[in-house]
């Protein structure tokens, strides 16, 4: 392994001597440009492909190369792979916003699968060794708890669906061009760079820009749900060096936090963390997945992760805080191209 432990979620790279070049997809975006991070400090050469419908050019490591570009651009990637010889390629760029997905589904399906679906083909063109992907814990979907690697996934909703028939791809691609994998399933991940403008997804975020304009936290539902928040430097680390460890090649992790809490409890953290005493707004219950924790014994086993050694839920919302105040809140903008009308929850057509 190319890294060695240094201090509670801190790790000390050693360089490789050969230089790796590696593609990022979605590295301007939130989880994205924490893996870039990682690998350039790895001592990877990074090209950076993002279109920046979510993320955001400042955000991309000033030692990496950035190119605007869309993944569902089939002849962009074509052209790309042509100019460079990628050794590794990281694809995190999707649009992942799983409630919403029920309302643009070919939205949904055209940028998380058929984008997917392009950089495989031409990962298999040109002999990638390695072809790691961000899932999600949307797969499993409901009543399978603590959801597993080896329970057979029933996803519910389009972006579930999405991320699994990519994984199922990923399978049929080793298994017919010997193309390696890896695949994580992260789940509720937070912290810095998190687009807290996006009114969809990424309930903290949302949270937190909520309290800073003023306004009312919105939850779903009773706020009893449940879900398990990673803190984005306890799950960044793994996806980046994973090429490193060769028995996880071909393998589906669950990774990120062990210990679940309610959104109500999520929710009262947050505003005692930002030291602001904000109301909550109960919205009618939307069609989601009531409780979700994943169990990560695979992942500690084969990455030699530690039990204890992932950041609290506090300590996670006061780094994010920090960064999030600096930053500032940001008007949350409304998704232009809604597809199915019905059912759709009305806090999301409100100005």
């Amino acid at each position: 392994m190319l890294w060695e432990g240094k201090s509670k979620n801190s790790f000390k790279y050693h360089k490789p001597a050969i230089m790796s070049l590696s593609l990022v997809t979605g590295g301007a975006g939130f989880i994205g440009a924490h893996v870039v991070n990682e690998l350039v400090s790895m001592g990877h050469k990074v090209v950076v492909v993002d279109d920046l419908s979510g993320g955001f050019e400042d955000y991309v490591n000033k030692d990496a190369i950035f190119i605007k570009g869309s993944v569902y651009d089939d002849k962009f990637i074509t052209q790309l792979f042509s100019e460079y010889k990628f050794d590794y390629v990281y694809h995190l760029a999707a649009y992942a916003a799983e409630g919403l997905s029920h309302f643009i589904r070919r939205f949904n399906y055209n940028n998380n699968l058929v984008g997917s679906i392009n950089l495989i083909n031409e990962s298999i063109k040109h002999k990638v060794k390695c072809f790691v992907f961000t899932s999600s814990v949307a797969v499993y979907g409901a009543g399978q708890l603590p959801m597993t690697e080896d329970t057979t996934p029933e996803p519910e909703d389009p972006y579930g669906v999405s991320k699994y028939a990519v994984e199922l791809d990923l399978k049929s691609a080793h298994e017919m061009f010997g193309l390696n994998y890896v695949v994580f399933r992260p789940h509720n991940v937070y912290g810095e760079y998190q687009n807290i403008g996006d009114r969809y997804r990424n309930v903290i975020g949302i949270f937190m820009n909520q309290l800073m304009l003023g306004k009312p936290l919105t939850i779903f539902g009773d706020g009893n749900q449940t879900r398990a928040f990673s803190y984005i430097k306890d799950v960044a680390p793994y996806i980046a060096n994973c090429v490193n460890v060769p028995r996880a090649y071909n393998q589906v992790f669950n990774i990120g936090a062990d210990q679940e809490y309610t959104v109500n409890e999520l929710a009262k953290t947050v505003m005692k963390v930002m030291g602001i005493k904000g109301e909550i707004r109960y919205l009618p219950a939307r069609n989601e997945v009531v409780n979700a924790y994943s169990d990560h014994s695979k992942a500690k086993k084969i990455f030699g992760i530690k039990e204890g050694t992932f950041t609290t839920l506090e300590d996670g919302i006061r780094k994010m805080t920090e960064w999030a105040k600096t930053a500032g809140a940001r008007k949350s903008s409304r998704f232009s191209n809604i597809e199915i009308m019905e059912k759709l929850p009305g806090v999301w057509l409100e100005n």
